[in-house]
């Protein structure tokens, strides 16, 4: 069986089949809605269902109360139709996203970036076939056919993709990453994924990155510092302690080229030896306290997932319109994957 899905407010339907989730039945139908985790856990993906029933999945029940469900909210990576249905949702224009495929690769470089994050540097085989967005990511494909989600950190049109990636002690593929990962070994990429991409408007822009969650955010960054910079732009970065901030010189340096960059690290749980004076505490807090019109801004929140839930939530209660919030929520498979 399968369910006719109509879209507002562009008038365009598709049918999905029974057990399928919104998200994927757009996508097998060219329809590209914005997306990002792909397992509700960071709620890019919501839209409201005007009529009709569907099952709501699997997702973050911080993601979607009841009220959100009373109020007609669903997450189109978790809720599968029951019903034909008539939903409100952003499209993202076709010739914007750049099809998926699979592509070689082999390290070319590989550098310690601090204690436990990882510069990935990879050269890709026959690389002009293969273009993304800066804020997209790519899943590594093992061999045993399990993936494992990165973030570009390079702009388009780099010579080698950056990744940054961070070790989870006994994680399947952070241990090889850090153990026996060595220049000139072969990997496989599927990609570009996601939707997290700087949308073109004239609203001041907040981006909110927590650990290596800055990876997007740089890739974003090396393309706009390419151009010229037309609105106001602030990198707020958080970390636990300033060990844990590394390549702090790169936003800084934003900061001392472009007068409309600012960048705010902030530590949670400043070290003994730290000598921290700088902005402490939750990074999305530091946003509440520094940022007086944020209903006014495009704000982009890239980290772990009860990082991007308490941003989402004390953000939409400041005011940010919900079509303002951009999220990607980096899920970290458990250690025995």
């Amino acid at each position: 069986m399968s369910y006719k899905v109509t879209i507002q407010p562009s008038g365009r339907s598709f049918q999905a089949e029974a057990g399928t989730t919104i998200l994927e039945a757009a996508d097998e139908a060219g329809i590209k809605l914005p997306h990002a985790c792909q397992n509700g856990a960071c709620g890019a993906c919501e839209g409201r269902v005007l009529s009709g029933t569907v099952d709501y999945g699997e997702y973050q029940e911080s993601l979607l109360t009841d009220f959100d469900k009373e109020e007609g909210l669903a997450l189109f990576c978790a809720a599968k139709p029951l019903s034909d249905l008539v939903i409100e949702a952003w499209e993202i224009e076709e010739e914007t996203i750049h099809e998926a495929t699979t592509v070689q690769a082999r390290v070319a470089r590989m550098e310690k970036l601090c204690h436990d994050v990882m510069g990935l540097w990879l050269e890709v085989a026959d690389a002009g076939k293969f273009s993304f967005l800066p804020g997209q990511y790519v899943d590594f494909l093992l061999e045993d056919g399990q993936r494992r989600s990165f973030s570009m950190a390079s702009a388009p049109g780099a010579d080698l993709l950056e990744f940054h990636v961070r070790h989870v002690p006994g994680g399947f593929f952070t241990d090889r990453v850090f153990n026996s990962m060595k220049v000139g070994d072969a990997l496989t990429l599927n990609g570009p994924l996601g939707t997290f991409f700087l949308r073109d408007t004239n609203r001041p822009v907040v981006f909110v990155a927590g650990g290596t969650g800055f990876a997007p955010v740089k890739s974003i960054m090396d393309k706009v510092m390419a151009g010229e910079l037309k609105r106001p732009m602030t990198l707020f970065w958080g970390a636990r302690q300033v060990r844990d901030l590394y390549l702090p010189q790169l936003p800084a340096g934003w900061d001392g080229a472009q007068a409309q960059f600012s960048f705010v690290p902030v530590i949670s749980e400043p070290g003994p030896g730290d000598d921290w004076s700088g902005a402490t505490g939750y990074v999305h807090q530091a946003v509440l306290a520094q940022v007086p019109n944020l209903a006014e801004c495009d704000v982009y929140v890239c980290g772990a997932p009860v990082m991007v839930e308490a941003a989402r939530r004390d953000f939409l209660a400041r005011g940010l319109p919900r079509e303002h919030f951009h999220a990607d929520a980096y899920t970290f498979q458990s250690a025995s994957a």
